[in-house]
């Protein structure tokens, strides 16, 4: 377990830039005593959104490294890793690389930072790519999910990959000492799904991973596996089509507690309970996807991040890099290279 932990933060990135990311990093210093936070970006505008307060009582552990570039949303993804050398995003790729981070945490462009971190951190050996993997609610707090949209297409071996990774990061993450893991399929059954998934299905059950069987789509919420891993299409299309039931629910709700006098009452009457399950789903509690796979920690929050969110990013990469998230990736990676 790390003593001290250093996370580097692209300060610029998001649609909320440092309006977001300065009172999310004051947030986390304050949270974790041990932590010690890099700010890289535009120096004048991180500092404005400074308190004379916070720079009094915490001015020692952080420090802020200045750059003018940043790579945006609408960046073409070659031409800006090419021509944007010194982009906040860059930088705190690269201090990870050379070991002046544990971690790094970043809102921006989720393509470029992926590319820039294969090219600058490569893949920890006995991992051919790296994965996506986010947390969503489920009946009993929360499961993980891998891939969430890196890679397309998987053979047996990559989803094999993901087992370990999504295994490793929910021990990291402090959630469970014995992940369950899950390969998501379209039954229960093991003659069911292609032969890809029935591959993939033959090489976890001889590994050290802790494998639960296939999962179907309806056990996703239900709690029975703390990783959930499938390839990026079936995963970012299960992930967006989660997003947008919610979004479902949400209006028609809306809808109908704004009908009359009587639904509008009992909106009222219902508040504190809907208040309760909002709590429960709020997105920004789970905020901060991991990009598994990499010789260093990267997490990736979302754009529209705001500081709650945004800190959530941080706590991530904060837990991943003091449980030691890549010790743990190359342990599970030489046992289930020992019983092959």
């Amino acid at each position: 377990m790390q003593s001290n932990i250093t996370i580097a933060l692209d300060m610029m990135s998001g649609d909320h830039g440092v309006k977001a990311s300065v009172p999310a990093a004051f947030s986390a210093l304050l949270a974790h005593q041990d932590i010690f936070l890099i700010l890289i970006g535009d120096k004048s505008s991180i500092e404005d959104n400074i308190s004379d307060k916070q720079k009094q009582m915490l001015n020692t552990r952080y420090s802020i490294i200045h750059t003018s570039e940043s790579i945006n949303m609408n960046d073409e993804i070659v031409a800006a890793i090419r021509t944007k050398k010194n982009s906040s995003m860059r930088l705190c790729i690269n201090a990870v690389k050379e070991k002046a981070a544990h971690a790094c945490v970043s809102a921006g462009n989720t393509g470029a930072l992926m590319a820039l971190s294969k090219i600058i951190l490569k893949m920890i050996p006995g991992i051919d790519r790296p994965a996506i993997c986010g947390a969503l609610p489920s009946k009993k707090g929360y499961f993980h999910m891998l891939d969430l949209g890196a890679n397309v297409e998987c053979d047996a071996n990559h989803l094999y990959q993901f087992s370990i990774l999504g295994s490793a990061l929910v021990q990291s993450l402090e959630i469970s000492t014995k992940p369950i893991v899950g390969l998501l399929n379209v039954g229960a059954e093991e003659f069911k799904g292609n032969d890809t998934i029935k591959k993939a299905d033959q090489l976890i059950q001889k590994s050290n991973i802790n494998y639960g069987g296939f999962a179907e789509g309806d056990d996703l919420f239900n709690g029975k596996f703390d990783v959930i891993v499938t390839d990026g299409f079936a995963g970012n299309i299960s992930l967006k089509s989660i997003e947008g039931v919610a979004k479902f629910i949400t209006f028609f709700l809306k809808q109908e507690f704004n009908k009359n006098i009587l639904t509008k009452l009992s909106a009222i009457l219902s508040y504190p309970v809907m208040k309760s399950v909002k709590k429960k789903i709020d997105p920004r509690k789970y905020n901060g996807a991991s990009l598994l796979g990499l010789q260093g920690v990267v997490v990736k929050s979302h754009g529209s991040a705001d500081e709650f969110a945004f800190t959530q990013a941080i706590n991530t990469a904060y837990y991943e890099s003091k449980n030691n998230l890549l010790n743990k990736i190359e342990s599970l990676i030489y046992t289930g290279l020992s019983n092959d």
